[in-house]
């Protein structure tokens, strides 16, 4: 299947006129780095790194995260 898409998405950009391409590299190039994102995962504590400097009230904490993630607490 990925070879027949490939297969087409060539005969494509064949039919791209000459003078276009430049600019068809240019939104390639683009949604080369959207596919290549990565979404960042890491543990749900890290969540205290937002407010900077600020104390943070350890019981209002652990409960907002029961509240938000209840699963985690089983």
């Amino acid at each position: 299947m990925t070879t027949k898409l490939k297969e087409k998405i060539r005969e494509e950009i064949e039919k791209i006129p000459e003078e276009s391409i430049p600019s068809f590299y240019r939104i390639f190039q683009a949604l080369k780095k959207e596919f290549a994102r990565k979404t960042k995962t890491g543990n749900r504590g890290s969540l205290r790194g937002i407010w900077g400097m600020n104390r943070i009230d350890e019981p209002l904490f652990e409960e907002a995260k029961r509240s938000l993630f209840p699963y985690e607490t089983k």
